[in-house]
């Protein structure tokens, strides 16, 4: 009889920090590869392959023309190509995706439209509903019309998924694999309960994707009852999240990270993929950066600071989990510093409280510098973007701490214009109207307790 796990979730957390905390684990420095990163002209590519240096410098010329007197890009975006290791992909059509009705009722059409195959990766897996229809459902019926299916989902992420769901779909073909089960019996490539696989990534047909926070989780389902007053129970917590849609030659760099994924971790040969030859779809340009465990510079920590480095007016950070490291720490103050609008959008409650110390933790340096700290209150904040300078944006599942660099495999999508930068600095505002600000009066009276709680998370912050 297969072991179940879900009984005992809530005792699992604490055997991971342990994991972690005889891994010894550290952030790697990334100063001297952000410092050493070449800074010649980046190179763009298009629909159809590389572009020239003529039309790449075009490009950078138009988006530096949509934010008149920032230097962040012509110095930003060459660091961040030696350090990302992908290249700027231009062509593309992006959607700004918030909370999970929208997500979910985008990601059920993306699948419904697709004719030859569709790749989804996300560390929770369960059976959401959208529009009254099951995923379960709507997977089996595009299988039966002949389209490729292929899942990962996280051991850990997805323990609380009944067995029976997967087994539904593996027996109607959907090919299926679990990322670092929690069984050491059933590990393919070694056992590692710490090391997770943290994206949320959905490809069809190599033309569409869409990435960023939103798990394929029933906490994101709108609940139309909660409301009534015979309802039963409390009513569910709002979920702010966001993901983005994109169309066009980048959802094809997400593919590949995808089909990587799937290789090094053991699954089942996949059909030969046919891609239709990429076209140009829209003026968006996007980076995807895909994050492992086993990189030596993590990508997309380095590409954040070099960003934040050369912001010149603006950086809003929202994040679900703040544990920032000291060069997180100290490059958002150095901004503060020099002039530059920080702002930071953070929980105000989390389900986990020691990662709440632990950002509380760098509240006062912060504060002092001059970075304004806004809490959300109206519900869970699971979130994880950026806008800089209203013309560099990132969403996808990196968050601002240890683990998302240390332990987990994330996938970024780093969006250069003003058009998202727009969407997603309106997104802020609109929370920051109803979150409330933090100031640094009122953080030096709160309470005794508080502060030793948050000097007892200094001690396991590299575990958060």
């Amino acid at each position: 009889m297969p072991v179940s796990w879900r009984p005992f979730r809530k005792f699992l957390a604490p055997v991971i920090c342990c994991g972690t905390l005889c891994g010894c684990a550290a952030v790697p420095p990334v100063n001297r590869a952000i410092d050493n990163a070449p800074t010649e002209t980046p190179t763009v590519a298009g629909a159809q392959g590389p572009l020239s240096p003529a039309q790449s410098k075009a490009i950078i010329d138009r988006l530096e023309a949509q934010e008149k007197g920032s230097d962040l890009l012509e110095r930003h975006l060459a660091i961040e190509r030696a350090l990302a290791g992908a290249p700027l992909i231009a062509g593309n059509r992006t959607r700004l995706l918030e909370n999970g009705p929208p997500t979910f009722s985008a990601i059920f059409k993306t699948i419904r439209a697709a004719k030859r195959y569709v790749f989804l990766e996300y560390y929770i897996f369960e059976n959401v509903t959208s529009d009254n229809e099951r995923l379960g459902d709507l997977l089996l019926a595009k299988r039966n019309e002949g389209v490729e299916i292929a899942i990962i989902y996280d051991g850990y992420g997805s323990v609380d998924t009944p067995s029976a769901f997967f087994d539904r779909l593996k027996a109607a073909g959907v090919k299926v694999v679990e990322f670092h089960p929690l069984n050491p019996l059933k590990a393919q490539n070694g056992y590692s309960i710490n090391d997770r696989d943290h994206r949320k990534i959905l490809v069809a047909d190599g033309v569409t994707a869409i990435v960023g926070g939103v798990n394929l989780y029933t906490v994101y389902q709108s609940h139309p009852h909660a409301g009534l007053v015979a309802s039963q129970g409390p009513s569910p917590e709002t979920w702010h999240d966001t993901d983005v849609e994109i169309a066009g030659p980048a959802a094809q760099q997400l593919q590949q990270i995808f089909l990587d994924h799937w290789l090094a971790e053991g699954g089942t040969p996949l059909p030969p993929i046919a891609n239709a030859p990429p076209h140009a779809v829209g003026d968006d340009v996007v980076r995807i950066i895909g994050s492992d465990h086993n990189d030596t510079i993590p990508r997309y920590n380095a590409t954040l600071l070099s960003a934040i480095r050369s912001a010149d007016k603006t950086v809003w950070l929202t994040t679900a989990y703040f544990v920032p490291t000291e060069d997180e720490k100290h490059d958002l103050e150095a901004a503060a510093r020099r002039g530059v609008d920080v702002r930071l959008m953070l929980p105000g409650k989390s389900d986990s409280a020691l990662a709440l110390a632990a950002g509380h933790a760098a509240y006062d340096d912060l504060l002092e510098a001059g970075v304004k700290i806004f809490e959300m209150r109206d519900g869970v904040l699971h979130s994880k973007c950026a806008v800089v300078d209203g013309v560099w944006s990132t969403v996808g599942s990196s968050n601002f701490d240890h683990r998302s660099i240390l332990f987990n495999d994330e996938v970024d999508a780093v969006i250069l214009g003003h058009g998202t930068a727009q969407q997603l600095a309106a997104q802020f505002e609109k929370d920051e109207a109803s979150a409330r600000q933090i100031t640094l009066a009122a953080w030096e009276d709160r309470s005794l307790m508080e502060r030793i709680r948050e000097l007892y998370s200094r001690v396991v912050q590299d575990l958060l």
